[in-house]
């Protein structure tokens, strides 16, 4: 196991433990929009996932099999969060679809891109770009798991 890969578990960890202690108890008494607002301001900065194409950001040779898919995968969740953010702020009717294509298409991103960072061995040319896989995406992957379960638990009507 390299360096990268303990670094994601761990920061997943630690983020899983605040979601168990300070959200995941008390969902059953916030309003969906309550908690679905900030998370979906959170994931609007994902564009910051462009880096991986960025001379500078990562080191020269980062595989483009990964950098790409990562990249654009990242932009499209940080489009498809702001799209949802007026919709679930307003109370939308399409609301809570909009929230589900979201947290689908930005977990699929992020699985697509831990699978692919490892197949092609893209930790040796993080560079700079190293904190969004060792604390970034964790704290995404958390937030997607709380998203899924205001979608599956929690949003039976209005947010």
């Amino acid at each position: 196991m390299n360096i990268l890969t303990a670094n994601l578990l761990f920061s997943t960890l630690v983020f899983w433990i605040a979601a168990r202690l300070y959200l995941l108890p008390r969902l059953h008494e916030l309003k969906p929009r309550t908690v679905l607002l900030p998370i979906l301001l959170l994931h609007s900065f994902r564009h910051l996932g462009l880096m991986f194409l960025a001379p500078g950001a990562t080191y020269v040779g980062i595989p483009m099999q990964f950098a790409y898919p990562a990249a654009f995968g990242d932009l499209l969740a940080a489009l498809l969060a702001l799209a949802a953010i007026p919709a679930v702020a307003m109370n939308w009717k399409r609301a809570r679809l909009l929230v589900w294509i979201f947290n689908v298409e930005g977990t699929l991103d992020l699985v697509a891109a831990i699978a692919l960072a490892t197949i092609y061995e893209a930790h040796a040319f993080m560079g700079p770009a190293y904190w969004i896989p060792a604390f970034w995406v964790p704290a995404l992957m958390v937030t997607h798991y709380i998203t899924f379960v205001i979608l599956l638990k929690y949003w039976k009507g209005a947010t």
